[in-house]
């Protein structure tokens, strides 16, 4: 947005080429009165049986409408379920500050918080806690083995 090139303006016409040639298969956005920020995230833990990495994945509402998603095998090993977990949130407030960036961008103001879902009560849990992160159970057993 800051700094548009040619390579940009090409993926818009590619787009609405896509949008042109498929009529039944549009984008539907619905009108709200109320714009609202949210994303749910959920990961898979060491769902991949050939190099047991977790799997992210997040998709962000605005205004109830779907704009952004994504699914992607996380960088590492995770050592528990809610580290998983907890690295996806970390993806979606990653993208909700990121379309927070975009409205400024866009002029569009919004004041109101933004929402993230997750299903995992560890994560959220470590989340709302920070004191917890030390606490947590690999790391308590790095702290055994490193000794």
């Amino acid at each position: 947005m800051h700094d548009p090139r040619e390579i940009h303006l090409q993926a818009a016409y590619r787009v609405l080429h896509y949008l042109k040639g498929s009529p039944g298969k549009g984008i539907l956005f619905k009108k709200n009165d109320r714009l609202t920020l949210e994303a749910y995230t959920d990961a898979d833990y060491a769902g991949s049986m050939m190099d047991r990495r977790p799997m992210t994945g997040y998709c962000t509402f605005l205004g109830g409408n779907l704009v952004t998603w994504r699914s992607k095998k996380q960088n590492v090993v995770a050592r528990s379920s809610a580290e998983s977990e907890f690295k996806a949130m970390a993806q979606g407030v990653c993208e909700l500050l990121w379309l927070k960036i975009i409205l400024d961008d866009l002029k569009v103001k919004y004041e109101g918080p933004m929402k993230l879902y997750c299903d995992n009560k560890s994560a959220i849990n470590i989340a709302h806690n920070p004191v917890q992160h030390d606490r947590t159970k690999h790391n308590e057993i790095d702290r055994h083995f490193i000794k």
